[in-house]
């Protein structure tokens, strides 16, 4: 499949999604949107206020509080309605997610001089990050994500596992509301309509939306991580 045959897949997805009997309103409850594009739109302005790294660091404090908080409640809604794992297994995971995901911490910058000057590198966000969430570990999955993303400045939107939909939700709403109370302008956005591969396409090839989960230039290139999410 070449990049043509990925745009004209891509269009007809969007095309679909526009048509569908989703609702059209752009109401949301704390991160969780009805479409994709109101998602995408509502994290694309967050991402501006997150150029602060002292707002990345009261997002991610309200992240780290809310995911620790809620990390039971969450393991159980996710054994519920996947079927899969242990809550004590995945209570302890979510806690150590909300407590060791590195921060802001890990943002240094390199200093390089020799006989032709000096060079500053310093580390820049993408900006709208896709981050496609499994149905295992749904939960840390989220909790995880927001942090490192927002961390290096990014705004991220959710596209969660049709099997694991709820708890995904559920794990993308505390942290929205504990943020809310520090005034912070970092969003985590997901997308609540019915959640599916179909959506995948659409999600990842949208411009300046990279998805999570790796080096892309290291798993063979753009291309065929796109390929990857749309033959799912």
């Amino acid at each position: 499949m070449n990049q043509q045959d990925i745009e004209q897949v891509v269009k007809a997805v969007l095309l679909k999604m526009k048509d569908s009997s989703q609702p059209a309103s752009t109401v949301h409850e704390m991160g969780v949107f009805a479409s994709l594009d109101d998602a995408v739109a509502a994290a694309k302005r967050a991402q501006q206020g997150l150029k602060s790294v002292a707002m990345r660091q009261l997002a991610i404090h309200a992240i780290r509080e809310a995911g620790e908080k809620h990390a039971r409640e969450l393991a159980e809604l996710a054994v519920s309605e996947t079927g899969m794992g242990r809550v004590d297994d995945k209570f302890a995971k979510n806690v150590a997610q909300a407590r060791g995901t590195p921060g802001v911490e890990c943002l240094s910058p390199q200093v390089l001089t020799g006989d032709n000057g000096l060079t500053l590198i310093e580390n820049a966000p993408w900006g709208v990050v896709a981050s496609v969430t499994p149905s295992t570990n749904p939960e840390a999955t989220v909790i995880n994500n927001a942090i490192s993303l927002i961390a290096a400045g990014n705004s991220v939107v959710f596209a969660p596992h049709p099997a694991a939909k709820k708890v995904s939700q559920r794990a993308i709403t505390p942290p929205q509301s504990g943020g809310g109370r520090r005034r912070r302008p970092g969003k985590s956005a997901g997308h609540r309509g019915e959640p599916g591969y179909r959506n995948r396409p659409a999600a990842v090839q949208i411009s300046r939306y990279w998805p999570a989960g790796g080096d892309w230039r290291r798993s063979g290139g753009w291309t065929r991580r796109v390929n990857i999410l749309i033959n799912a």
